[in-house]
Formats: structure tokens, C-alpha cells, sequence
């Protein structure tokens, strides 16, 4: 453990940066393409794995490394370092629409667990794995929220949510339904599960699914508004489909009613 410590501050409201202060020796690291910017004396290195385990082997690193393919993610993490005297900052910008989240590890017993494409940065020292399902029923049915990412270490790192973010403080045995795409993350002490919807009308013209995510307390959890599965589908739901021809959502005269309207995409 003993991860840098690092001070922040986040910048925005819905396209949301956070920038790092970094002492001498300090560190940080991050998934390929959220970096923003950074003072000139921060060095950038590519890596295997998250760092976090400076003394392992080749073999071990590579092994590490190799798991992160599972959550779809790069085999190689992006480390940034202060060698210079003097403080430097650098920044990190969240991909879409939303809020990012700090989590000081240290706050929820050195662990936190969140959905795969959530992780923005973390101070150096905080390890980057995944978290499989004990259960067979949501590797099957779980869809989003099968594989998750899990933090770990005594140091900050920052998570992304899409749209509106939501905490809930989960009591001893209170339940929380979710859809599976909506979740962020949560402490390591919550319970997750899936359940079936229910229903003969629920299940064929619901249009949520058939499962929800159940996740029992006690603990924390976050939640997020507009995961972003769920926007890139509604663009491509509106995304001219054909030809170059659109729904003309706008208007029940479709295209027609959209050059009435004002669009003069043409």
C-alpha cells in the first residue's frame, strides 16, 4: 500500500475535469485518453499493469496486465511523474457528460469497487484489477455489471459517472434495484446480485430488460443517470439509418417537418 498522497480539485459542472497537484517523486496513474494537460517538468511513461507492485516480476506484471483485458480495457496503463523540485499539476478529463468521483480508499476499508469503464486516475500505489462474480447467474444475466473493476490500496482515485450522480447509504439488509448499466460502484461490504424482472408483460414489452441489479447493504453506493451505453444507443437509434434517412423525430411530417422546423442539414 502506501500510495502518493495527492491533492485535487475539480473544475466544471457536466464536462468535468480534475486536476492533480503533484510534489516531487509524486505520481499518478491513468487510463489512455483522459489526459487533459500538465505543467513542463511531469514526465509521461507507459507501463504494464497499474504500477502498484514495483518489486513484482515480469511474468507477474504481464499476468497482471493480462486481466485487464477481460473489462475490454489496454494492457498497458499511462504513469505521470513529478521530477522536478517544485509543485506541478496535471489534469484529467472525464470522457461525456457527467461527474467524476473521488474515493479515498482509506474511507471504505482499502477497497472500491466500480463498473469497468469508470476509472479515471488514481494516485500511484492504487491497484487496478477486477472483481468476478462468485455467482453464476449474473455472469450470465448480469450484462454491464458482470465484470467490475476493483480499487485498491490507502490512496485517491477518481471515478467517472455519466449524467446526474446519486449516493446511496445502504442500512443492514435495505435493498436497492438497479439497472445494471446505472451503477458506478460501491463498497466492497454490499451485496450484489441479480433478479429476475417478472412478468409475462414486464418481461416481453417492459423494454427495461429482464433483470435488475439488487445490491444489499450495508454500505455505499453510486449511482449514475445516463450510463453511457445507454446515450451511445440513442444516437444510434437517431443517427440517420439507410440512404441518409432519419426518423424526423421532431415532426410527424418527418423530413418535411424538420425543414420547417429549422434543420438544414442538406
Amino acid at each position: 500500500m502506501n500510495a502518493h498522497e495527492i491533492d485535487y480539485q475539480i473544475f466544471g459542472e457536466e464536462m468535468q475535469y480534475v486536476e492533480l497537484e503533484l510534489d516531487p517523486r509524486e505520481a499518478v496513474i491513468a487510463e489512455a485518453g483522459n489526459f487533459m494537460m500538465m505543467d513542463d517538468g511531469i514526465r509521461m511513461d507507459t507501463i504494464f499493469g497499474d504500477g502498484s507492485k514495483e518489486n513484482e516480476g515480469f511474468l507477474g506484471k504481464v499476468l497482471g496486465a493480462g486481466k485487464r483485458l477481460l473489462t475490454g480495457e489496454s494492457l498497458f496503463m499511462t504513469i505521470f511523474s513529478n521530477e522536478i523540485q517544485g509543485k506541478k499539476r496535471i489534469s484529467f478529463a472525464s470522457p461525456y457528460p457527467g461527474k467524476i468521483i473521488p474515493i479515498d480508499l482509506t474511507r471504505y476499508g482499502n477497497k472500491f469497487i466500480c463498473q469497468k469503464d469508470a476509472f479515471l486516475c488514481a494516485a500511484k500505489g492504487v491497484s487496478v484489477g477486477i472483481e468476478f462474480s462468485k455467482k453464476l447467474g449474473r455472469g450470465f444475466f448480469g450484462g454491464e455489471g458482470f465484470i467490475m473493476q476493483k480499487l485498491e490500496g490507502d490512496g485517491m482515485a477518481f471515478v467517472h459517472a455519466g449524467g446526474t450522480m446519486a449516493r446511496k447509504e445502504l442500512s443492514p439488509g435495505e435493498k436497492l434495484k438497479i439497472d445494471t448499466g446505472c451503477i458506478i460502484g460501491f463498497t466492497q461490504d454490499i451485496n450484489y446480485d441479480i433478479e429476475f424482472v417478472g412478468g409475462i408483460k414486464n418481461t416481453f414489452f417492459g423494454g427495461e430488460g429482464l433483470f435488475f441489479a439488487t445490491l444489499t447493504g450495508p454500505g455505499t453506493v453510486y449511482v449514475q443517470s445516463l450510463p453511457f451505453s445507454r446515450l451511445a444507443n440513442r444516437i444510434w437509434q437517431a443517427a440517420p439509418q439507410g440512404g441518409g434517412k432519419d426518423k424526423g423525430e421532431g415532426s410527424i411530417l418527418g423530413g418535411i417537418g424538420d425543414v420547417i422546423g429549422g434543420d438544414r442539414r442538406f
